[in-house]
């Protein structure tokens, strides 16, 4: 992990990634100490105030501090694309482990029953699935893991099968080791590289599709502040306050762009071959 993290910060495009991220994770987690005001207080006098120096990013349409809300709107972010893709990624390993491993009728219905869920649009399908469940944070965070859960099972598998043909694994198999031994020393730590570099990738899709649901009103419900929400609620005072627009897609653009760009430079560190 040590030699990951030097060779990150040495890359020059990677180590903006990883600055990004950090700074992303901070604001997060740091938001209540770092929000100059209570991001639900409204203040309907000061409603949409233009940046100064008492509201560093202006005012939304009740006057509520639109810093604060971006503060704490990251921790939604962060929470939702960490769990949501947590959920993708456990079960999408493991059905790729599997399917990879036992072949035959396992893998077929494995894959059949992916390729289902390949079949939707990834938005479109989040849509369906919240619509069903209800709009609430938990089942935002649900339907994003099941969007994400059939790419981690093509990569683990795909990974799996690569790795199933190597000489070493041949060899271990021909003198007699148990087939959970061969997978566990084997298997899983040559599987480990792309799906960490397809976990952070995932992550910046998990914002993007986040802020989609809660532009629709689907994710995370008001007043408590998401992106997406607040983007949603800037749509008719947009031409006149377009700060209230603005800053929540500018850290939408930043956090997505962050995260391909950390995944991309791992890419190339773990494997560079693929190196462009």
């Amino acid at each position: 992990m040590k030699e990951l993290l030097s060779a990150l910060i040495r890359d020059k495009v990677g180590r903006w990634g990883f600055v990004g991220v950090a700074a992303i994770l901070l604001m997060a987690i740091l938001a209540p100490l770092l929000a100059p005001c209570d991001p639900l207080q409204v203040a309907t006098r000061m409603k949409l105030s233009a940046p100064s120096a008492l509201h560093w990013m202006g005012t939304d349409f009740l006057g509520r501090d639109i810093l604060s809300r971006i503060l704490y709107g990251a921790r939604v972010s962060v929470f939702v694309g960490v769990v949501s893709v947590s959920i993708g990624a456990g079960f999408g390993y493991l059905l790729g482990l599997l399917a990879g491993c036992r072949g035959g009728w396992v893998d077929a219905l494995v894959m059949r029953a992916m390729d289902v869920l390949f079949a939707f649009p990834s938005i479109l399908l989040a849509l369906v699935i919240v619509s069903v469940l209800g709009p609430s944070l938990r089942n935002t965070m649900t339907a994003i893991g099941v969007v994400f859960m059939p790419v981690f099972t093509r990569t683990v598998r795909a990974a799996v099968l690569s790795v199933r043909s190597m000489d070493y694994v041949e060899n271990a198999r021909s003198v007699g080791v148990r087939p959970l031994m061969v997978v566990v020393r084997h298997i899983v730590p040559n599987t480990l590289a792309p799906f960490l570099v397809q976990t952070t990738l995932a992550l910046s899709s998990a914002v993007l599709t986040e802020s989609a649901l809660s532009f629709l009103g689907l994710g995370i419900q008001p007043p408590h502040p998401s992106w997406g929400s607040m983007l949603s609620e800037s749509r008719s005072t947009m031409e006149l306050a377009p700060w209230t627009a603005v800053f929540p897609a500018l850290f939408i653009f930043l956090t997505i762009l962050s995260f391909n760009i950390l995944g991309d430079s791992l890419r190339d560190i773990l494997d560079p071959k693929l190196k462009r």
